[in-house]
Formats: structure tokens, sequence, C-alpha cells
């Protein structure tokens, strides 16, 4: 199946539920090995808005709808939803953020994408764990999201205030055990400041 009409495309771009995908996945999406039919196809697509270039090869399907939480985790992968907008997820953090911060082991890094800001903080891969996957997005625990929270306080580059912070949906048995995880002193010392433990 080498050429695809555009109608073609979205039938299977809707059959698939597919709301995001890259060149390799379109590749298999619309079963076209030959890049340049690919190209042709994808500039068609999106000269007819019925998909979107968010970034250098990748793509949103205009007519399936995503959230920017989803968003956020196909724009780097790997990486997941944690600090402020998983503490405000939570309801632990009053507000809502404007940026969708995540934490990737991957280098640090903010995507502007339709005046939204998608915000990507580097996190040792040793410590990349503690999260769920909710509906279509992958997400930080209460407790690792507080906890990734503080520990970017602890080397200064986050300032939350702690008084803002709602934390009876926080789990302190699961807090203790995820910082028995964290060899750092800094937040060991922050944690015994503010205590929690």
């Amino acid at each position: 199946m080498e050429t695809i009409s555009k109608d073609k495309a979205i039938k299977i771009l809707h059959k698939k539920k597919i709301s995001f995908f890259d060149i390799t996945d379109a590749k298999k999406i619309f079963g076209i090995k030959k890049e340049n039919t690919l190209y042709k196809l994808l500039q068609r697509l999106e000269k007819s808005d019925v998909v979107q270039r968010i970034v250098k090869g990748k793509y949103l399907f205009s007519f399936n709808e995503a959230n920017d939480f989803e968003l956020a985790n196909f724009l780097v992968n790997p990486s997941y939803i944690s600090l402020e907008s998983a503490l405000s997820f939570y309801g632990i953090l009053p507000q809502f953020p404007y940026t969708i911060t995540s934490v990737t082991p991957l280098k640090s890094k903010k995507i502007i994408y339709q005046d939204k800001e998608y915000e990507f903080s580097h996190l040792e891969s040793k410590y990349f764990f503690g999260f769920v996957k909710r509906e279509r997005f992958l997400i930080a625990t209460p407790e690792k999201a507080l906890l990734d929270e503080f520990y970017f306080m602890a080397k200064k580059l986050r300032k939350v205030h702690f008084e803002d912070l709602d934390l009876k949906s926080v789990d302190k048995k699961k807090l203790q055990t995820l910082i028995k995880k964290y060899h750092f002193l800094p937040l060991q010392n922050l944690i015994k400041k503010l205590k929690l433990i």
C-alpha cells in the first residue's frame, strides 16, 4: 500500500485511535516504506489540517482528542508528568501551573507548542521511577511528585512554598519508602527540616 488518499489516511488514523505519531510510527500506520512517498503524504495531510507538525518528525492527528499530559509524554520519551503539574493534578498544589512539567532521564529542555510551555527537567536514571499510567499518560504518584519537587528544591533548581501544599492525600509511609531510595544528603536534610518523616 504505497499511495494513500487523504480520506483513507483519516480512516486509518481514526480506526487505530491514534493521536500522535512520529515518522517511524507513520511508516507502520500507513504501510509505506518509501520515505519520499511518506513525506509527500504527511505534507498533504498537514496542508489540509488533518495533521499538525508539533516538532520536527512528530505529528498530532487533528481529529482525535488528546490532552496536554499525553502530548508531554509524546514530546519527550521517556518522561512522566511530575513536579507542579502532578502536584496540582492530585490537589496537593492548589493552583494549576501554566507550564506542563515533566521529568526525564534525557537532557532538560523546554518546548513551546500552541502557546503552551512544556518543561522537561533532567532527573538521573536511578531516580526515574515511581510513576503510573493514568488514562493515556504517565504521571508520578503523589508521593513521588512531592519527592521530585523536593529533590529539585534541595538542588536549588525549583522553589515552591511549603505552606501552599495540601499534604492530606500524601501517604507518609509510601513517602518514607521512597526517600530511602535517594542517597542525596541535601534532600534528606530538607525532608527533616520540613518534618515530613
